[in-house]
């Protein structure tokens, strides 16, 4: 470090040491870790590269950082847009209007902001693997971030073989002759084939779909401006000036303060993923530079993206057309309000290239699952908070023990094929649907916790190389905007939109399984650590710190007060 850094810790060492984990990484340089492997081990494409790396005796091994800034950038402004964007917007707008649609999106998109800006600052401090559940543990308490860990893992892996059930419901939209199971097959063996080229294989395939899918939205926005304003063909909906009309008939709310409820989740869902850029950031060559610049593009997802685009959904897609309210699910392409614009506007075959958009998104969303998941397995086992087995990461960076795992779980898209698998596929959903919620809800608290204790021992924001938009004042908004989603969700699960009477049991559990699950990975997680909520002289912020050249970083914080305030404004932005 150099000579500006903080003291150490004033914390006493009996008080960090009792049942608390390690928190040293690897000594690597900025640059992170150089392997001298060959071009093929690296890239996984010889039986040399699945054994085990040389640093695997160390305790915590470097994954392979060979993400570069283009591919951070990718992952946080286009890693996340899937299937609850494309579809599940559909059935959001048909449960609470337009307007709910719009208000809990910017909602959900002000509490996203905070979060994954809290999440920046603490990822270019701490540079490690499954920061989620290490942060919880390191800031909140143990057996906590023993559950956010397993809930991570469990989150992602239920979305991948849900994914891939969404795989084969797109490609129905074209042949509903071939079975379901045939395409399953077929994106699950592409699932495999792009993760043997590891992080990178996961780092392009992200950067490509990601330009795929934000293309597609601003293509989409620019044809729903001109059918808004009457420029559509004569023969489709939109051939005459069609303005803000559905916001009045059939209106812009449905299902009154239930359904504005009802709509966060699927908001939330949609949202889910965008944690993934500080996951990511521990396998980038230099996250210190490449992650605070693409932490600044959740900004124009949120705003430009989500926003925008389902503003235009809003004004074009009446909240009772039928396709929306005879949805076979949440999941029914058909139902898509993007893939409904171009069939209503009388574009033909701007519907089928809104689909393949889809398909692209939801194979997208299937890896971010196998890599999110697989990743957080890893930290956990190198934690000591799962078997060690899944601590294996081979010569090319691989955590194949993990990764096998997560791909094993993606099997489960063939109960889809028996008949009572919809009934086993939704419990299985309940499991993920809230899961996300508890997530950045943690990161918002391990933020909070992390500047209370940063300033007990001494040391002053300054010293913080990136800092949170909002400070701690964003991270409580973020904080408390999640609990009161949390119970309008809970809400929603004892009274559902669209009926008089209350929820039954396994009605309540479908809305609402997440919370006991987590409960029930925190109990676990205490009953085996017997550690509780750490005091704030507990925490060590100092151990496994990033070194970070403090001559360029006050020199371009010298450089940025000296701009007009215009300039200042946009450099938060940009």
């Amino acid at each position: 470090m150099s000579s500006s850094d903080p003291p150490t810790s004033n914390g006493s060492k009996d008080e960090k040491d009792v049942g608390l984990p390690s928190y040293e990484s690897p000594s690597v340089s900025q640059e992170g870790a150089i392997h001298e492997d060959k071009w093929a081990t690296r890239n996984g494409l010889n039986l040399e590269s699945f054994k085990k790396r040389g640093d695997y005796a160390t305790g915590v091994v470097e994954l392979e950082r060979s993400m570069k800034p283009r591919h951070l950038h990718m992952i946080a402004i286009g890693g996340s847009i899937g299937a609850g964007f494309f579809v599940g917007s559909g059935s959001a707008l048909a449960t609470g209007g337009p307007a709910t649609l719009l208000i809990d999106f910017l909602i959900i998109g002000i509490m996203m902001f905070n979060v994954v800006y809290a999440l920046g600052e603490l990822a270019v401090m701490y540079p490690i693997s499954g920061g989620f559940y290490t942060y919880a543990t390191r800031f909140i308490d143990p057996s906590w971030g023993f559950a956010m860990g397993y809930n991570y893992v469990l989150q992602w892996a239920v979305v991948v073989p849900l994914e891939l059930t969404v795989c084969a419901i797109s490609i129905s939209y074209w042949n509903q002759d071939i079975s379901a199971g045939v395409w399953i097959t077929v994106f699950y063996v592409f699932i495999v084939i792009v993760n043997v080229f590891g992080t990178l294989g996961y780092a392009e395939e992200e950067f490509w779909a990601s330009i795929l899918k934000l293309s597609a939205t601003v293509i989409f926005m620019i044809i729903s401006l001109i059918c808004v304003c009457g420029g559509g063909p004569s023969d489709g909906w939109y051939s005459e000036y069609y303005g803000a009309r559905l916001w009045y008939d059939p209106g812009a709310f449905r299902n009154g303060f239930k359904g504005f409820c009802a709509v966060f989740v699927t908001a939330a869902f949609s949202f889910s993923g965008t944690e993934l850029v500080g996951l990511a950031a521990a396998e980038a060559r230099n996250p210190a530079k490449a992650l605070p610049g693409a932490i600044k593009q959740v900004f124009w997802r949120i705003t430009l993206f989500y926003i925008l685009g389902l503003t235009f959904v809003g004004l074009l897609i009446p909240s009772n057309d039928t396709h929306l309210l005879n949805a076979t699910s949440s999941n029914d392409v058909t139902a898509s309000p993007f893939v409904l614009v171009g069939q209503y506007a009388g574009l033909y075959g701007f519907n089928h290239f809104m689909n393949f958009i889809i398909l692209v998104s939801v194979v997208s969303i299937g890896m971010s699952g196998v890599y999110g998941g697989s990743r957080t397995l890893t930290a956990l086992s190198q934690q000591g908070y799962a078997p060690k087995v899944f601590s294996y990461v081979d010569r090319s960076g691989r955590p194949l023990a993990s990764v096998g795992l997560l791909l094993a779980f993606g099997l489960l898209a063939y109960i889809n094929l028996a008949a009572a698998g919809p009934d086993i596929f939704d419990w299985l959903l309940a499991l993920s649907g809230l899961a996300a919620l508890f997530t950045w809800g943690s990161i918002c608290l391990s933020h909070i916790r992390f500047r209370s204790a940063w300033a007990y021992h001494g040391h002053t924001l300054d010293e913080i190389p990136f800092k949170a938009v909002g400070g701690v004042y964003g991270s409580y908004l973020g904080l408390i905007l999640i609990v009161l989603v949390l119970i309008a969700q809970f809400y929603v699960a004892v009274a559902p939109p669209g009926q008089d009477e209350l929820n039954d049991a396994a009605g309540f559990f479908q809305a609402y399984l997440a919370l006991p699950v987590v409960m029930l990975f925190w109990a676990v997680g205490y009953l085996w650590k017997r550690t509780g909520w750490l005091r704030t002289s507990q925490i060590d912020v100092d151990t496994g710190r990033r070194e970070v050249d403090w001559e360029e970083i006050n020199a371009y914080r010298a450089h940025l007060a000296s701009l007009p305030a215009w300039r200042r404004l946009l450099n938060i932005v940009f």
